[in-house]
């Protein structure tokens, strides 16, 4: 199932951006989801607030010679330059490079009109360009690290917001992707709301056990909780909600 409409509703995102990736890859895993995190990315702009919104795809096969060449960006009709003027405000540019990092997909200039046209933030299984000039941003980029050769020499880019393989992970349009410094999750569209509040209820129970540990309270039967222990956080999150 999925949902090419790039709006969240603003809890489910405002829940999303408070919630680890860790949290959310677990309560997709307790609903049969076990391939979710995207693989070989990390985040190089390491001062970027967490990163949420609807999947936005751009699809890249290996470079052909007599295709590929520098005068192709002239075409408006070019899937690249479209990605880059077509990706909804609030939506993320998710790039299938193949695990290719040998030419950046992305370069400063490029990321600099996705940041002016508000999207939410970049992943791409490949490598990005002007990656000291990427990092003091404030904006959420993900790749599998720095090349220097300019995308047309290794990539042909053929398909915008179809299914694609991001890292290992498939990634449908609208698909929600979270990211924040320990990697890039991927939730299907329909599950967003669900996974959303429940990952917000996981952090509350886990924020109150991590203090009971460092109390002193050993991990058997508070982690993972039992009956008792869930019978205490109960009592303890009444007495929050009367004060």
């Amino acid at each position: 199932m999925t949902d090419r409409s790039p709006e969240l509703a603003e809890e489910t995102r405002r829940l999303l951006e408070l919630t680890t990736t860790a949290t959310l890859t677990t309560q997709l895993f307790k609903r049969g989801f076990r391939n979710t995190f995207v693989q070989s990315v990390r985040r190089l702009t390491p001062d970027a607030p967490v990163m949420v919104g609807a999947a936005f795809t751009l699809r890249m096969i290996p470079a052909r010679e007599d295709l590929d060449h520098p005068g192709m960006f002239t075409d408006r009709s070019h899937p690249q330059r479209r990605a880059i003027e077509e990706c909804p405000a609030d939506a993320v540019l998710a790039i299938d490079c193949r695990k290719d990092a040998r030419g950046g997909c992305l370069g400063d200039i490029l990321i600099a009109r996705l940041m002016e046209r508000r999207v939410a933030g970049v992943v791409a299984d490949g490598a990005m360009r002007d990656v000291p000039q990427i990092a003091p941003l404030a904006f959420p980029v993900y790749a599998a690290g720095a090349a220097a050769p300019a995308s047309f020499g290794i990539h042909h880019a053929v398909d915008l917001n179809q299914p694609i393989a991001c890292g290992d992970v498939p990634v449908f349009p609208g698909d929600v992707l979270v990211g924040d410094a320990e990697g890039v999750v991927v939730i299907p569209r329909h599950l967003a709301d669900e996974v959303a509040r429940d990952a917000a209820e996981q952090e509350q129970l886990e924020s109150w056990i991590l203090r009971e540990v460092k109390a002193g309270k050993g991990i058997f039967g508070l982690y993972p909780p039992d009956d008792d222990t869930r019978a205490r956080y109960q009592a303890w999150r009444e007495a929050m909600h009367e004060r």
